[in-house]
């Protein structure tokens, strides 16, 4: 992960290269998820906007 932005939205850097927005995503296993900048996290991609995805697990930490 990138950066924070506003309204709970992360900036993602994938493979290098390219960079999504993301948001934390709703499950039955979230109770308090605290993502920082630096983690490696595991995103979903939209399948209609390929610059917008899902937080779904926090792999690391820093």
């Amino acid at each position: 992960m990138v950066e924070a932005l506003p309204s709970a939205l992360y900036r993602v850097e994938i493979e290098g290269r390219h960079r999504i927005t993301a948001h934390i995503g709703d499950g039955p296993d979230r109770n308090f998820v605290r993502v920082l900048v630096g983690d490696r996290v595991v995103v979903e991609l939209t399948p209609r906007d390929l610059s917008r995805g899902r937080i779904t697990k926090v792999v690391s930490r820093q």
